[in-house]
């Protein structure tokens, strides 16, 4: 396996408010891991240092072993969708992905591609405003896969999915990175994700656990949730 993405003691303040706190962890390729934690820990802007959307204070976040600004063609490797980023209501999802697909550079046809993937080839011709939350976040998932990208980074993805489209989101990422694939994702209910992860970082501000399912567990020793919980509640880096 590759090494894909690296956090190497990221560190980002606004003023005297730290946001992230020497978070350091590694994504090797083919696998899904999960940044969790709870909503205010980190994870977003975690993800925006990642992307080269803000700058750290201190440290370094890399994608292939580059900083994201450093990439050539970045949208051709790396598929990204930022929880909260909206889309033009009045514009239809083929329309907006039409945009999307010039912008990186890959022709039209993959437009009806992605758009099959997801689940929404018979609404592509409907405006995005008469979507609801889950196939929002469908097209939003449909936006990251224009460019066929190798890494996947998504911000809170299972946000507004019904229990199918949890499970039709499990099943998609888990074939994505069977595939050949790599993805980041973020969540802060680790119940929606459990399934599909290989690995889960848990942060608070900093890293507090980084390893496997099993690792967190004790290899079974301890309830899953209860020990996601416990160390959410301690809260301190390195435990």
């Amino acid at each position: 396996m590759n090494e894909i993405v690296r956090f190497d003691r990221f560190t980002k303040r606004y003023g005297r408010t730290t946001a992230v706190s020497d978070l350091s962890f590694t994504v090797q390729s083919g696998r899904v891991v999960g940044l969790l934690g709870p909503n205010g820990a980190g994870k977003s802007t975690s993800l925006r240092g990642l992307l080269g959307l803000l700058r750290p204070t201190s440290g370094s976040a890399t994608v292939f072993g580059a900083p994201f600004a450093e990439l050539a063609a970045p949208a051709r490797r790396i598929g990204v969708h930022m929880d909260g980023v909206g889309f033009e209501t009045g514009m239809t999802a083929a329309k907006h992905l039409r945009i999307c697909a010039a912008a990186a550079g890959v022709p039209d046809k993959r437009v009806d591609e992605v758009l099959a993937k997801v689940g929404l080839d018979s609404v592509g011709g409907r405006r995005v405003g008469k979507f609801s939350t889950g196939m929002k976040q469908r097209l939003g998932l449909a936006t990251a896969l224009i460019g066929d990208p190798e890494l996947l980074v998504l911000d809170e993805p299972a946000n507004g999915l019904d229990p199918e489209g949890v499970r039709w989101l499990r099943r998609f990422l888990r074939s994505f990175a069977d595939d050949g694939g790599t993805v980041l994702l973020s969540s802060h209910q680790l119940a929606e994700v459990a399934q599909t992860i290989d690995e889960v970082v848990i942060i608070r501000g900093g890293t507090i656990f980084a390893g496997t399912l099993d690792e967190l567990t004790g290899h079974g020793q301890h309830n899953l949730e209860d020990r996601f919980f416990e160390l959410v509640d301690a809260g301190v880096p390195g435990a």
